[in-house]
């Protein structure tokens, strides 16, 4: 299979970090490059979600009440749930 250079820009530091993790896990950038492509290739979609901050699933109301559980729980108290809302 002929091989091509792909060429990116990114923060230095986020690349230096980058860098390392793929080190601790035994890889260099580039296999790391061509396995996220397989994968968007095979999956067809991003292999990870995409959201923004107007996404309902993480407004306030949503958030909040995700913190009182951590907290509840970090207290040693069982936990009170009801549906979190996906929509306004």
């Amino acid at each position: 299979m002929a091989q091509t250079t792909f060429s990116i820009r990114m923060d230095s530091e986020v690349k230096k970090q980058f860098d390392d993790f793929c080190s601790q896990v035994g890889m260099n950038t580039t296999v790391a490059f061509n396995m996220f492509a397989r994968a968007v290739l095979r999956e067809r979609r991003l292999p990870f979600d995409v959201t923004t901050e107007s996404d309902p699933f993480y407004s306030e109301s949503n958030l909040a009440h995700l913190r009182r559980g951590i907290a509840a729980l970090n207290a040693g108290k069982g936990v009170e749930h009801d549906l979190i809302e996906a929509g306004e």
